[in-house]
């Protein structure tokens, strides 16, 4: 059997395991709330990793790690082992959801309607096209023609987006002047995917026969080409290969259902 980095996967275990404990004591019964406790603050990685995600992007981070931990408390307790869900799966998306309506209920003052935020962005678009094809700053008459709208819609979405609560990338924030807000911003950072995958691997390779693990261990953490792992394991150099995708396509599909 394929086994991660031996950290990560015990740490997983160990999270699993409290919530195997609190699946096991009904509700009502005096050791849930500390058990629900328990299992919560093993899990709490997980919700300020996918957080950190978000940082960056206009809120605290403080307040992203509080509302990623309220969408982790929410997968806790609905939570349901009997569906053959593993936790993972069903927490990231439970909280990616809460910190991302999270930045829907913020980063707007007050509640607009759908419209009039997408009619605020193809405002704002427009405006930096026709500052620059125009070469000065484009009116009412030239928005509206550019989107095929009318004058009173375009004041309508300038209207709305007095709403939004937004900070520009250019906003000085030394004291001389010379670095801006976006010279502060990180970039992507794909070891936070890698460490999503890690944790969503293991479940989705336990879910592979034994055959297709030792052949994907030979292939791809021993290097050998399918004609030695034919050798090997005592098949055809066709088998093998109709093996290895069938192992791969059940391990996209695990992971494409957890991530």
């Amino acid at each position: 059997m394929i086994q991660t980095k031996a950290e990560p996967r015990s740490v997983a275990d160990s999270a699993s395991e409290h919530l195997t404990a609190l699946a096991a004591v009904p509700a009502g019964d005096p050791a849930r709330p500390a058990l629900r406790d328990t299992a919560i603050e093993a899990w709490l990685p997980l919700a300020r990793h996918l957080a950190n995600r978000y940082a960056g992007r206009g809120e605290p981070t403080d307040d992203l790690i509080q509302t990623a931990t309220v969408g982790l408390i929410k997968a806790v307790d609905k939570f349901d082992p009997e569906r053959g869900v593993d936790f993972a799966g069903y927490a990231i998306p439970t909280i990616i959801g809460e910190i991302k309506r999270h930045f829907r209920d913020r980063t707007w003052s007050i509640r607009v309607p759908r419209r009039l935020q997408e009619l605020r962005l193809a405002i704002t678009e427009a405006n930096a096209t026709l500052t620059h094809s125009l070469g000065r700053s484009p009116t009412v008459p030239d928005i509206a023609r550019h989107l095929g709208v009318t004058e009173e819609e375009v004041l309508e979405g300038l209207e709305g987006a007095r709403a939004y609560n937004a900070t520009s990338l250019s906003t000085p924030i030394s004291a001389d002047g010379t670095t801006e807000l976006g010279d502060t911003l990180g970039g992507h950072d794909h070891e936070f995917e890698l460490a999503e995958t890690r944790v969503a691997l293991g479940p989705a390779l336990a879910a592979l026969d034994e055959r297709e693990q030792k052949i994907l261990t030979l292939r791809f953490y021993g290097n050998l080409t399918q004609s030695q792992i034919a050798d090997q394991v005592g098949i055809s150099q066709m088998h093998v290969s109709r093996l290895l995708t069938r192992a791969l396509t059940k391990l996209r599909d695990q992971l494409n259902g957890t991530l």
